[in-house]
């Protein structure tokens, strides 16, 4: 045989290893670091502008200030801890290689040195644990002049760093908490209450059970989700379309007879559409809301396996609101809460944080944006709106319409009673 096809059959089999052991690797990915297609549309929604947590954006200059917060925060961890540090540490060595295989992209650094790795992931994960213990127990042991953990230091915990600790490229793999808190992976009411922990700190109260979860931002998606189902309808039966009409939106939709109105539930992504009512969860815009969303969207391109039902939603609002009289209309309804500007501006986020996405197939959003264009499309309806759109959306078309009924009313009455006069004599 030739030495020629000899080599080519070694690269080959070699080359199908490497297949199988990439595809085992991607499965264990969960942490991503964006690739600038993404990060350089909004480089600030992506970007820890007070702390960092895990490898990627560690050591970065404008981040090195919370670094002596992080050390002072984990000794009151350990000066607390029944656990000693030499178990806790050997602990995380035994899964270090789990730990970095969480990471889709580490420096050789990182990759080869697994006691500075270990290091950093204890450390930073006793952070989080200090900054959600304050918070949510709403008491400090810290001396009231510490500017972090103590009274003054609700600003930074609830604007800046929460805001942090929800972006993809610094998110921390759950299983550290898990052995910092002596957790087993299958101790279910450890977990849940470890789970009920991180959501109160983001003030979400609901009791749900979570399951286990890759990170913080995992699990912060998954209590939005907490009530969604996916469409039984096969796929095959349903429009390939990216989201509604272009022209479909809030407004438009109000025209042809659709009325708003806020989701009676306070969680999660509950969007009804039922007998010409359209019910939408209560969403705050604002700036960390925004970057929330955003690295939501960019957890759901990267990771395998997961659905894509933030993306629908976001695409979904990004539909029914295209100009700055949609965000008012909602605003009526108590369904937006703008905190960033004009409603001009609130509308231009929606259009930045939906571009380019789809409805998810198999959601049930997606079968709901099918009825709620039927809805619109019956001919009276389309009557109905051209009507409004044309008659009764400008203040002086209106006062032109009602001054034509009444000139003709009064004509109409003149005339009547010009025949009654005729008709007497």
């Amino acid at each position: 045989m030739s030495q020629w096809v000899i080599d080519i059959k070694t690269e080959l089999n070699n080359r199908r290893n490497a297949q199988i052991e990439g595809e085992q690797g991607w499965r264990k990915r969960s942490i991503y670091k964006l690739p600038p297609l993404i990060s350089e549309l909004n480089a600030k929604a992506y970007q820890p502008q007070a702390v960092s947590f895990g490898p990627y954006h560690h050591g970065e200059p404008h981040l090195e200030l919370m670094e002596h917060h992080k050390q002072r925060a984990f000794l009151h961890f350990l000066e607390r801890s029944p656990v000693s540090l030499d178990i806790i540490f050997n602990s995380m060595v035994e899964v270090a290689q789990d730990l970095k295989d969480s990471y889709d992209s580490l420096e050789p650094k990182r990759q080869h040195d697994i006691e500075k790795f270990v290091k950093l992931m204890i450390v930073d994960e006793c952070f989080v644990l200090e900054i959600m213990r304050v918070w949510t127990e709403r008491k400090s042991d810290y001396s009231d002049d510490y500017p972090l953990f103590g009274s003054e230091g609700d600003f930074y915990v609830v604007w800046v760093i929460r805001r942090d600790m929800l972006f993809l490229e610094n998110q921390l793999p759950i299983l550290v908490l898990f052995k910092l808190q002596g957790i087993k992976e299958n101790d279910k009411v450890a977990m849940e209450e470890l789970n009920r922990l991180i959501l109160h700190f983001f003030e979400d109260h609901s009791n749900f059970e979570m399951g286990k979860s890759l990170h913080i931002l995992d699990l912060y998606r998954k209590s939005l989700l907490v009530k969604r189902s996916k469409s039984t309808e096969p796929l095959s039966k349903l429009p390939s379309r990216q989201g509604l009409h272009p022209s479909i939106s809030a407004t438009v939709l109000n025209e042809a007879g659709i009325r708003f109105r806020k989701s009676k539930i306070n969680y999660g992504m509950d969007i009804s559409f039922d007998d010409g009512i359209l019910s939408l969860p209560a969403f705050f815009v604002e700036d960390a809301t925004v970057s929330t969303f955003l690295n939501l969207i960019a957890f759901e391109r990267c990771h395998i396996g997961d659905d894509h039902a933030i993306t629908s939603f976001i695409c979904f609002m990004g539909d029914i609101i295209c100009h700055d009289r949609d965000i008012g209309l909602l605003i009526s309804e108590g369904i937006i809460f703008n905190l960033v500007g004009t409603d001009k501006v609130a509308a231009n986020l929606f259009h930045m944080m939906s571009k380019d996405l789809m409805i998810d197939p198999s959601s049930d959003l997606f079968r709901m944006t099918d009825s709620i264009i039927s809805y619109c499309n019956k001919p009276w309806r389309k009557w109905r709106a051209e009507l409004i759109r044309t008659y009764f959306r400008n203040p002086w078309a209106i006062i032109s319409v009602v001054s034509a009924v009444i000139l003709f009313t009064l004509n109409t009455l003149q005339t009547g009673f010009t025949v009654y006069d005729v008709m007497r004599k």
